[in-house]
């Protein structure tokens, strides 16, 4: 789907990108901490995976690096900021000549329907 999305939004066609990217059967990604209550923070510039992960897709998975477990929910967003954020931030600069931006932050809780949401917690530093 990426490279989908990639050419709508080269095209300009956000909404298009939009629904596209709304309801998938299937996602899989990561988090950018989780407590060790167990809870799950993403942070976005656009929220456009945030949807799907909360609630649109009909199966999460989240592939995470043990790096991400925290005590707490300010730990978790205290990476996010001083963490996360700037390297994703950089690897935008790099990547695509312009900022990252941090504008949304989703908590995941608790899952509401059973076996929707799988999380795979890798014992190695993946992603950031």
């Amino acid at each position: 789907m990426r490279p989908k999305l990639m050419r709508l939004r080269e095209e300009g066609r956000f909404d298009e990108m939009r629904t596209l990217g709304a309801a998938p059967d299937v996602v899989v990604g990561s988090v950018h901490a989780v407590t060790e209550d167990g809870r799950l923070l993403t942070a976005s510039g656009s929220g456009s995976q945030l949807g799907a992960y909360s609630f649109g897709a009909g199966r999460t998975f989240w592939v995470i690096g043990s790096q991400k477990i925290v005590p707490d929910l300010d730990t978790a967003l205290r990476r996010i900021e001083t963490y996360a954020y700037p390297r994703e931030d950089a690897r935008a600069r790099q990547a695509y000549g312009t900022p990252a931006l941090l504008s949304k932050i989703l908590i995941i809780d608790r899952e509401m329907f059973p076996d929707r949401g799988t999380v795979v917690l890798v014992r190695e530093s993946i992603g950031f």
